[in-house]
């Protein structure tokens, strides 16, 4: 993606609670500010159990006035969850990108049977004009060493489509990683960054 002239860039990232939706949102920003963006960044939280509805607003370029991204503006959406990727839609930019994880993490009225669950939420999301890829977040989190690296591995999907150095986000990843799973996290840049990308 390029960024010509002043031109504001916005990311949204939309997960459930425990996916580790806000400290991906964290390290995008750093990596940001590391390339010498102006960056703002918002948070908002759904209920505070786990399994709440997360989200993220990332904007960047070279001068940002407000933390927060108005619906049908947004370039790039991040969908943790794929149903929360789906009900994200609507705050896409025409011609906006889905990185979307192709995990189900079903609410709990979904579990008891008081509510539905779209399982086809990628087919939706793959039939609605939006450029798509899929992502096997956990599948290559586990891979790297821990499944809780899932948001790292989006990371890296979504590092591919942004007009930053990789070198930045690895270096990143060192100095705001703990680093007993420095290395772990690392990997699972790597395997986002360089997966096989479905697009739909």
């Amino acid at each position: 993606m390029s960024l010509p002239g002043d031109r504001t860039v916005n990311i949204l990232l939309a997960g459930v609670g425990g996916q580790g939706t806000i400290l991906a949102g964290e390290l995008l920003s750093h990596v940001l500010l590391q390339d010498g963006y102006d960056v703002k960044k918002s948070d908002v939280h759904g209920m505070a159990q786990r399994g709440g509805r997360v989200v993220s607003h990332v904007r960047f370029g070279r001068r940002v006035f407000s933390p927060l991204i108005v619906p049908g503006e947004a370039d790039i959406l991040v969908g943790f969850e794929m149903a929360e990727a789906l009900r994200s839609l609507d705050w896409l930019t025409p011609g906006g990108r889905v990185i979307a994880e192709n995990r189900a993490i079903l609410p709990y009225t979904s579990q008891v049977g008081e509510a539905g669950y779209p399982f086809d939420a990628l087919d939706r999301i793959a039939q609605s004009g939006f450029d798509l890829t899929i992502v096997e977040g956990e599948k290559l989190a586990m891979e790297a060493g821990s499944k809780k690296a899932a948001n790292v591995v989006l990371m890296g999907a979504l590092a591919r489509y942004l007009p930053v150095a990789r070198r930045i986000w690895e270096d990143t990843i060192r100095h705001n990683i703990p680093e007993k799973v420095m290395e772990t996290n690392l990997k699972a840049f790597a395997l986002g960054w360089g997966q096989e990308s479905p697009e739909s």
